[in-house]
């Protein structure tokens, strides 16, 4: 089966102002979706048929054209589900992330430095990752272009930021440290902490393909 563009479980203009309303539209609507052709297209040619989370193991030994489009697929999937009208969910961690992330960073703002960082200081178009390692334990990287953790570190990724320009270029122009200080007012820490307790926890991969589907945010 060809893969789709997942619709968003929020308005394009929802996430205004810290990410405006037409950026939104046009992320989704035409890079997140060229992403896709490109991909159909890509194991079209190559007569091979994987789901999403097969393929960001598998990417890069399948060429440049499947691992660019299927990295590009699953990144914004994640991207999309890990953000959230503001004051429609928990503007920090809860349960047991909450506790994970205090551990291993001291806290909630020292983990948010770090992630800065990171994400400040990739070179070019990337993204900057949460992620946890194979015992449950959190980390920060970034990777280049539309990699991922999956492809290359044995990380599993439950929250990402992209720093293509194309996420932010309209509102931001040039200014990344501004885009990604704004970020975190429309990050969905009820579906990342989630994320964190049923799947990655447990060292499985957040199936985007389903999460996509049907979620909304809830304040608890």
């Amino acid at each position: 089966m060809a893969f789709a563009l997942p619709k968003l479980q929020y308005d394009f203009s929802s996430l205004e102002p810290y990410i405006d309303g037409e950026t939104m539209k046009i992320h989704h609507d035409f890079h997140h979706n060229a992403y896709i052709n490109n991909l159909n297209k890509a194991l079209n040619e190559k007569g091979v048929s994987y789901d999403l989370l097969a393929l960001q193991g598998q990417a890069t030994s399948l060429g440049k054209a499947i691992k660019n489009n299927a990295g590009g697929h699953y990144n914004h999937s994640l991207f999309w589900t890990c953000m959230a009208p503001v004051g429609s969910c928990n503007t920090k961690p809860i349960n047991e992330l909450k506790a994970k992330i205090d551990q291993r960073f001291g806290s909630f703002d020292q983990f948010k430095g770090k992630f800065n960082d990171s994400a400040a200081t990739r070179f070019g178009s990337g993204w900057a990752w949460l992620c946890t390692n194979k015992d449950g334990g959190l980390e920060i990287m970034s990777t280049p272009n539309q990699e991922n953790p999956l492809m290359n570190s044995g990380l599993i990724p439950i929250l990402g930021l992209d720093v293509w320009e194309h996420a932010y270029y309209l509102k931001y122009q040039n200014r990344r440290a501004e885009y990604i200080s704004q970020w975190w007012n429309v990050v969905n820490w009820d579906v990342v902490s989630d994320y964190y307790g049923k799947y990655a926890k447990y060292n499985i991969p957040v199936p985007v393909e389903l999460s996509s589907e049907g979620r909304r945010s809830s304040k608890l």
